[in-house]
């Protein structure tokens, strides 16, 4: 537990006291945000505000996952650097699209292709060696079975398993593509991202330290409801190191942002709730717990599809979500407060949901 707690007041002091250090230096360099010209009027006063902010969550993320661990005289387990590695190299990819949008002035950075290349290399990647490193248990990090509160009997291995191998890392590469995407799409708003962020990787915490104290390989005498989760309490510890950088974060990027994480810490949150998701055997559980983030999502796929289908017509006055409450006059810490409690409703009723499935197989 001491571990945990470390994680996440390392994560919370990086963030909080480094971020104006890193803000300072990005003013000096001049990297400010390129506001969208479609998007809400309202934003164009945000433009020239420090990003790439991701940086320091990202860094803070590493430090107090190292530092739980090292300080505790533990040392870091496969599963939390496999979820480390997927952080730093959709950080990278965001960063470099950042730097782009940044250093030639336009809303758009990396071409499709680019990010396409990126995202595939870093996912396929990741995807083969989460189902390497057997611990002494024979458990590896990721298994090929869909998982929703834990594995489920369907097997994409099933049918042989070098297929199943090849659909996992579909699979897997579609899940980091969504989520990493999703996060993405839901930084709109100052503090937004950033704070449904804090609440999923809270959320993850409760599961995962939960998951440790039922795991199989700890359990003197473990019953059919313990957990095959390889290192359940070294992703405890990423989780507690992510809520806790969001939160210090937070105190900068909250309205009026005073710097933005950009598509560096977007893409990388995205990427480990991905990571995280499968890790714990949570695949479909963090629909419900990554809630918002569906939500904003599916609004603007039924904008798109809907506008393609009716001829020009739109469901929302502007998407994603947040910008149509923006032109129906909401105000933007209006707006931000009941998506936050709209995420944390999500976290409560995952986390119960999980609570209660170990209940009925006790």
């Amino acid at each position: 537990m001491i571990s945990i707690l470390l994680g996440a007041a390392i994560g919370l002091v990086v963030t909080l006291l480094g971020t104006p250090v890193f803000r300072r230096f990005l003013i000096k360099q001049n990297y400010g945000q390129f506001i969208r010209q479609d998007g809400p009027t309202s934003h164009l006063t945000k433009r020239g505000t420090p990003t790439m902010g991701g940086v320091v969550i990202i860094l803070a993320a590493t430090l107090g996952y190292l530092g739980g661990n090292l300080l505790t005289g533990k040392m870091p387990d496969a599963s939390g650097l496999l979820v480390l590695y997927l952080i730093v190299g959709l950080g990278l990819i965001g960063f470099l699209d950042d730097y782009i949008k940044i250093s030639r002035q336009r809303s758009l950075g990396l071409n499709a292709i680019g990010k396409i290349i990126g995202q595939a290399f870093v996912g396929i990647s990741w995807a083969w060696l989460a189902l390497q490193f057997p611990n002494e248990n024979l458990r590896r990090p990721a298994s090929t079975q869909i998982s929703v509160v834990r594995d489920t009997g369907l097997d994409l291995a099933q049918w042989g398993l070098l297929l199943g191998v090849i659909l996992f890392i579909v699979w897997a590469n579609f899940l980091i593509t969504a989520w990493s995407n999703a996060v993405n799409i839901t930084d709109g708003l100052d503090g937004l991202a950033t704070g449904a962020s804090m609440f999923v990787f809270a959320g993850y915490t409760i599961i995962t330290l939960w998951q440790s104290n039922q795991s199989c390989q700890y359990l003197a005498e473990p019953g059919l409801n313990c957990y095959e989760v390889r290192d359940p309490r070294d992703l405890a510890i990423m989780c507690a190191a992510l809520a806790g950088a969001c939160v210090g974060f937070l105190w900068w990027n909250a309205s009026p942002a005073q710097i933005f994480m950009g598509d560096t810490g977007s893409l990388a949150l995205g990427g480990a709730l991905a990571g995280i998701s499968i890790l714990t055997r949570t695949e479909f559980l963090a629909v419900i717990l990554g809630g918002l983030f569906v939500i904003i999502v599916m609004s603007d796929v039924i904008q798109i599809g809907y506008f393609k289908l009716s001829g020009g017509k739109r469901v929302f006055l502007m998407a994603p979500l947040h910008h149509h409450f923006e032109l129906k006059g909401w105000g933007e810490v209006t707006i931000v407060i009941r998506f936050w409690l709209i995420a944390a409703l999500c976290v409560a009723l995952a986390v119960a949901l999980f609570y209660a499935e170990w209940l009925a197989t006790v």
